[in-house]
């Protein structure tokens, strides 16, 4: 089974719910942490990530917070996953052929490398902002949609 990490997870609901907030003021990280259930800490940690790939940005001070540093338009799903999972492949022979003394008789390699990039094509269309509508579509219709 293909899974996404916790982490990437957790950064996407927190890059959504900031789209969703930050519109007229910086959020803070215990409001997300309390809207998404998700530890304080945990996305303490993720938060470095995402500011430093440059998809949020922290204000300090009282008014303090964070905001999307880009529109929600040039943030796709293939970037939010491959900044919070490290990279994206299949399998690690795709990023870094060294790690496989198999390669040169590798029967699949070819097939993992085919799916990775249809997958990535998939999630490169995705962006924040068509997340987001589809999320306001489900609202407006009354279905509990948690993001």
């Amino acid at each position: 089974m293909l899974k996404l990490s916790t982490r990437a997870r957790y950064g996407i609901r927190m890059i959504l719910d900031l789209a969703l907030n930050s519109k007229d003021r910086p959020v803070l990280l215990r409001e997300i942490a309390q809207r998404q259930g998700i530890s304080q800490g945990y996305l303490e940690q993720i938060a470095p990530l995402l500011k430093a790939a440059g998809l949020i940005k922290a204000n300090r001070g009282a008014h303090g917070g964070y905001l999307l540093a880009r529109d929600p338009d040039d943030i796709t799903l293939k970037e939010m996953i491959g900044i919070l999972e490290g990279g994206f492949s299949l399998v690690d022979c795709i990023e870094d052929p060294g790690v496989c003394s198999r390669l040169k008789e590798c029967m699949v390699r070819e097939i993992w490398e085919e799916i990775g990039f249809k997958i990535a094509k998939i999630l490169d269309a995705v962006t924040l902002e068509e997340m987001l509508r589809r999320y306001q579509n489900k609202k407006k219709q009354n279905i509990i949609y948690h993001i």
